[in-house]
């Protein structure tokens, strides 16, 4: 039995960790916070002018990230007063229409007022930016970031003025082959400031990190640690939670971290019940309020266990695009909509696909009851071989653990999608699996692998990773990337690993409201027959412990070009994308009614 007792995870701190060379801030939320969303002006920028000179060097001065006042009396090519205004967060793509299908360099400008305080830090925090980001504050680089999905922050306090400052944004989403993920997707590509900007406002001796959990040793006993920003020794740091009647006060230790456990015994987080409990974590000059929910998560050969007791995962697969309106989903609205959509389902579990979903999303999800896959972008034909590509992934999975370890929802830390087998991809994966278990031993590790069919109707798993992943997960496609759908009736599966196994992904597409013989492709018909189909082949899969199809609302994606059917949208969805049911969203939902009777 591979046993975890937590609330949400085990973040390791041993030796010198990402964590220390990228310091972000958790719960960025919860701090006294500037908030730099709204009205931003942009420069669309292709052949980088506002970086570069005419000989491809970087400017040291002169370039946009100065933010000069245009006036007459000297040359400048470029002036932020004057441009267009676009809202933040957001995606060019579908705010800005001569932007839909454009890549590259958009910059970004927005003018604040701040108050120095000398008792005080500034710290910046952009939830993310897609994908290459450069920040200025008055001028000056405060850093840099890659990575289109995770959060990063700067202290920027030497860099502030009393009175008006302001901040520039280079923004550059280029899809490049040694990128993560690289230039092959199937999901648009959208570029810009997608989630919140926020300045926090914090003592120069601020609470920095924190883990709260059930005790893994010892049943009864919630434990954890603090963590300041600095190496500073004999600080007293406090963590209460009143519903609880806990209240327990420790000191840091000579590298700033202390560590605590407290006698509890707290109602577990189901999905039925989606206890969260009110947590306030403080010292003399701060307090930090979260919601934190306590459960178990386990495997028992072919079997999850939430809190000792056998559950089934009934899922779907969810691309963070906004509902009704398309580009990239960010807000607290957005998330509810989605996740009610899934609700609605019979779902008690989501898959945020391909990459770490905005925090709105996963927090809604954790309050719902819905527990969570959550992903990194290792998708299709990563750049296998190259130690830069590799180091962006493993930096990626630590932010996105980094970032969510007090999230009781989250029960799978992903590591890659459809990838294909070969000796350089399993050095990368394993290599990348151990990592997630110095940061987390205590979350069940998976990955979307694929399947591959031989003769007579035999569908046999084989992917060196199985000894690496706690759950078995593949992506299947019988109806429509591969035979019919009456050839589910055929189909034998063999998977042969004593792990639980999950079918990540399956589907076909249909556009909402077209209507035909279920034997013609591109109808909700079919769809719904793809769906009848698979679902009673399901039944036969020895050791199912969970699906989540492909996918829950139709998204836009390049690669789908059919026009008049799909126009740059997957259609897969079970909801259109003005959100309107299809007809084998019903069809899963009978079938989630019946999984959820068995396994009460």
């Amino acid at each position: 039995m591979k046993k975890i007792i937590m609330l949400c995870c085990t973040f390791l701190l041993m030796g010198k960790t990402i964590a220390q060379e990228i310091p972000l801030v958790s719960n960025i939320s919860s701090r006294n916070n500037i908030t730099l969303n709204g009205k931003w002006r942009y420069i669309i920028d292709p052949l980088e002018n506002g970086y570069y000179n005419y000989r491809l060097e970087p400017f040291k001065n002169n370039g946009f990230f100065e933010n000069k006042k245009w006036n007459t009396a000297e040359l400048s090519e470029y002036n932020f007063a004057t441009s267009a205004v676009m809202d933040i967060p957001s995606d060019w793509n579908s705010k800005d229409e001569r932007l839909f299908f454009y890549e590259g360099t958009v910059w970004f400008q927005k003018d604040f007022n701040y108050k120095k305080d000398a008792k005080t830090k500034g710290i910046l925090h952009f939830g993310a930016v897609n994908y290459d980001a450069k920040v200025y504050v008055n001028g000056k680089l405060a850093g840099t970031h890659v990575g289109g999905y995770t959060p990063f922050n700067f202290d920027v306090t030497d860099l502030l003025v009393d009175g008006n400052n302001f901040v520039v944004v280079k923004v550059d989403n280029k899809r490049h082959k040694d990128n993560v993920p690289t230039v092959n997707m199937d999901w648009w590509n959208y570029g810009g400031i997608t989630r919140d900007v926020t300045l926090a406002q914090v003592p120069n001796t601020y609470i920095e990190d924190y883990l709260i959990q059930l005790d893994k040793k010892e049943k009864g006993k919630i434990s954890g640690w603090i963590k300041l920003n600095s190496e500073s020794a004999n600080q007293s740091v406090s963590v209460s939670i009143p519903e609880l009647k806990i209240k327990k006060s420790v000191t840091t230790d000579a590298k700033g971290i202390a560590s605590f456990e407290v006698k509890a015994n707290p109602v577990l987080w189901t999905p039925e019940k989606p206890k969260l409990y009110e947590v306030a974590i403080s010292k003399a000059d701060e307090n930090i309020a979260d919601q934190i929910g306590f459960r178990t998560i386990e495997t028992k050969g072919k079997e999850i266990l939430l809190n000792g007791k056998k559950v089934f995962l009934r899922g779907i697969s969810i691309h963070e695009e906004a509902p009704f309106r398309s580009g990239r989903a960010w807000s607290q609205n957005d998330a509810i909509t989605l996740l009610t959509w899934a609700k609605e389902l019979g779902c008690n579990y989501v898959r945020l696909a391909h990459y770490p979903h905005n925090e709105n999303m996963v927090k809604e999800a954790e309050k719902m009851g819905l527990m969570i896959w959550s992903e990194v972008p290792v998708y299709w034909t990563i750049s296998w071989t190259n130690p830069d590509t590799y180091a962006n992934a493993e930096r990626q999975l630590h932010d996105m653990i980094y970032r969510d370890k007090n999230r009781c929802g989250i029960v799978i830390w992903s590591i890659a999608n459809e990838t294909p087998h070969g000796d350089d991809r399993d050095v990368f994966l394993s290599k990348l699996a151990k990592y997630a278990r110095t940061q987390d031993n205590s979350r069940l590790i998976s990955m979307a692998m694929e399947v591959t069919s031989s003769s007579n109707n035999i569908n046999t798993l084989h992917d060196n990773m199985n000894e690496y992943v706690d759950i078995v997960s593949f992506n299947q496609y019988l109806g429509w990337y591969r035979g019919t759908n009456e050839s589910c009736k055929d189909m034998q599966w063999v998977i042969p690993y004593n792990k639980p196994v999950i079918i990540s992904e399956f589907g076909g597409e249909a556009l909402q409201g077209l209507h035909g013989d279920k034997k013609e492709r591109w109808n909700e018909e079919y769809q719904e027959e793809l769906y009848i189909q698979n679902t009673q082949m399901f039944n036969r899969i020895e050791g199912l412990a969970g699906v989540s199809p492909w996918i829950l609302v139709d998204f836009r994606s390049p690669r789908r070009q059919l026009p008049n059917i799909q126009d740059f949208f997957n259609r897969k969805g079970l909801v259109s994308d003005q959100g309107i049911k299809k007809k084998a969203f019903y069809v899963m939902k009978d079938w989630y009614k019946q999984k959820e009777e068995e396994y009460k």
